[in-house]
């Protein structure tokens, strides 16, 4: 395995007016790593997200990927990384007009008709992966049940072979069981297929099944990252506090 960091962010500072977002925030993740970052709502973790995504400009500060500073580069170059990256939204993003195999498929054929059959292919060996079968390929995403439409818009991600997929909040709305397939399937997809993923949410019982390491964010700062086996020893007041779900300590 590669030592350089398939993602990094150096000192990196984001501020709407006087709303300071991103405050210095630094830290990696390595080839092949299940990296999350956990925080309270309106840390930041979205807007992180948002950022190394390009979807954003930063401030101040640098995101490589692969070593290579995207911030620097021009708007051509940085769409070239971005085929690099796979994206699971928080709602599934799934476009109800499409059938399923098309949904899957988007990203591989921009959206437009074409190799219906070989498509159609592509889509059930991904869905196949996610434990869906060939019964939901002309199914509308409304027909679904919202486990169904995780785990389509999961296929969907991985469906271009990403090299690194980013989870947003992907269990956010699920019951305790379809969580736990949720997790299971990122897990054993990242492992599977070589996969470095970026994770943000704020559900622990996610972070403890699918990281190999965790960074917390709090008031615009890593406060603490480290193994996810030492989570619950962080040593850390705000950590040990968001970690056990106590309403009182000092995070309002």
């Amino acid at each position: 395995m590669s030592d350089q960091p398939k993602i990094e962010l150096r000192n990196v500072s984001k501020a709407f007016g006087s709303n300071h977002v991103l405050r210095d925030v630094s830290f990696s993740v390595t080839p092949g790593e299940s990296m999350t970052v956990i925080g309270g709502s309106g840390s930041g973790k979205s807007v992180m997200l948002k950022c190394i995504l390009g979807l954003m400009d930063v401030d101040g500060g640098q995101i490589f990927v692969d070593g290579a500073d995207v911030c620097a580069m021009k708007q051509a170059d940085r769409d070239d990384v971005r085929t690099k990256f796979g994206m699971l939204f928080q709602g599934g993003a799934l476009f109800d007009s499409l059938p399923v195999w098309r949904n899957v498929t988007f990203a591989l054929t921009s959206g437009r008709y074409r190799n219906s059959g070989e498509m159609r292919k592509v889509a059930l060996d991904n869905l196949e992966r996610v434990g869906l079968g060939e019964e939901v390929l002309e199914l509308r995403p409304s027909e679904l049940s919202g486990g169904m439409q995780k785990r389509v818009a999961l296929a969907r991600a991985i469906a271009p072979r990403p090299e690194i997929i980013f989870f947003d909040e992907p269990t956010t709305g699920l019951d305790p069981i379809r969580t736990d397939v949720i997790n299971r399937l990122i897990l054993e997809l990242v492992r599977d297929l070589g996969i470095t993923a970026l994770t943000i949410t704020h559900d622990m019982g996610s972070v403890e099944k699918i990281s190999d390491r965790v960074a917390m964010l709090y008031d615009g700062r890593i406060i603490w990252s480290g193994p996810v086996g030492d989570l619950r020893r962080s040593g850390d007041v705000h950590v040990d506090q968001f970690v056990m779900g106590h309403a009182d300590g000092p995070i309002a």
